[in-house]
């Protein structure tokens, strides 16, 4: 009361706003302490107007402060008001209570949506424009005279006189959340199909909406936002939702023919060719692969170690001539490089060899050289070659050639 008597003491000095201030307290009750807030709670953005600093001023964050004052001073009242609700009807009351159409409505009737200033084409929509200049207001009430001033106006100005509390909690307003509701119940597919989006006298953008219920189509929602379209088209469905059966009857039936090829039988079932058992292999031996390829060749080399053992053993008894005769072919065939030339000259010796036994021509036999060991141990194991009583000493050529005369002569 002290501060309304000391502001009325002021107003009769005062030569400007005068009117705001007298308009302010048949809305709010009161009169405006600082009347420089409840100005920009009524100055829309589209005005562009900036203070002595060059920062834009409007009313958009009077308008966030203003909307979390009114969630605090609505929740409180609600849950005073109905005790032993739940959470959820709570929730759902202030938000019926606080949403932009209500407050809109309410700022239509107090006459604040006239107070507001912006620019002409932001008129066209006077509820969302008249909504967020209230919340504003409620803004720069709290900043002015605190939250029991705010509580009082809530309860007193608007809940009491304004609204019908118990009509709004107990009303449905969230048309599409109840069209979702009754869709999830009965597991129906529901859809919002965009049907035009264009701009009105204005500028402002229009949103047209249909609703889609199993490929059937519902009613039309028109509105100044995707939300708005989706909810009136919403609220016109359920209506005929309500009093059409035919619709309907004609949802059910889809739902029912979709179903049914959803659960229609796979009668042919795919064979699963099974992988082809593989062939038993044969057991494998303990011997290593490399043993395995190395076994004949093995066995092929001591074959032909064996065979010219046995050809040795079976050599005839002729003292120191073949001995001569072997040691030749090697001495003939050293100076020749290809192998060729070294096949034709062995087949040579063979065709003189055979001349010389034949002839007997001792004078073109060659003296006996030192035999190989090889050769050294399979003679000694004869007892026909037993040379024990040779000398050491080193023979001439010529008693080479009579010993080797006189040998050859006893074999025959």
């Amino acid at each position: 009361m002290l501060k309304d008597i000391k502001i009325m003491i002021k107003l009769l000095f005062l030569k400007q706003d005068k009117e705001l201030y007298f308009t302010l307290k048949k809305i709010l009750g009161f009169y405006p302490g600082d009347i420089e807030l409840y100005k920009t709670a009524l100055m829309h953005k589209s005005i562009m107007h900036r203070n002595n600093k060059g920062k834009p001023v409007n009313n958009e964050r009077l308008e966030f402060l203003g909307d979390a004052v009114l969630d605090a001073v609505v929740g409180d009242i609600v849950y005073r008001r109905f005790p032993g609700k739940r959470e959820g009807f709570l929730t759902n009351t202030r938000s019926k209570l606080v949403q932009r159409e209500t407050l809109g409505k309410l700022a239509n009737e107090m006459g604040i949506t006239n107070l507001v200033l912006s620019s002409g084409r932001s008129q066209s929509h006077n509820s969302y424009i008249g909504g967020n200049a209230f919340e504003a207001l409620v803004g720069a009430m709290y900043l002015d005279r605190g939250y029991e001033t705010c509580m009082k106006f809530m309860e007193k100005r608007i809940l009491d006189n304004m609204i019908n509390v118990d009509k709004v909690a107990y009303k449905e307003v969230n048309f599409k959340s109840k069209l979702l509701e009754w869709a999830q119940k009965n597991r129906i597919e529901l859809d919002y199909k965009e049907v035009n989006q264009s701009k009105d006298e204005n500028g402002s953008p229009v949103f047209v909406y249909k609703v889609v219920i199993e490929g059937v189509e519902g009613e039309v929602g028109r509105g100044y936002s995707k939300k708005e379209a989706q909810q009136l088209s919403s609220k016109a469905t359920l209506e005929l939702l309500r009093r059409n059966s035919k619709y309907l009857d004609s949802i059910f039936a889809a739902k029912s023919q979709r179903t049914q090829m959803e659960e229609v039988p796979i009668v042919g079932v795919p064979v699963i060719s099974e992988p082809r058992k593989p062939k038993a292999e044969k057991p494998a031996s303990s011997e290593p692969k490399e043993k395995k390829e190395r076994k004949p060749r093995r066995q092929k080399a001591e074959k032909e170690v064996t065979e010219d053992n046995q050809k040795v053993e079976k050599k005839p008894k002729q003292g120191a001539k073949p001995k001569t005769e072997e040691k030749e072919q090697p001495a003939k065939t050293e100076k020749k490089e290809k192998p060729e030339r070294k096949e034709k000259m062995t087949r040579r010796q063979r065709a003189e060899k055979a001349k010389q036994e034949n002839t007997n021509n001792p004078a073109n036999q060659q003296p006996q050289e030192k035999p190989a060991k090889a050769e050294e141990s399979t003679i000694a194991a004869d007892p026909d070659f037993d040379l024990s009583g040779i000398t050491a000493k080193e023979l001439t050529r010529e008693e080479i050639i009579a010993l080797a005369e006189k040998a050859a002569f006893s074999e025959e």
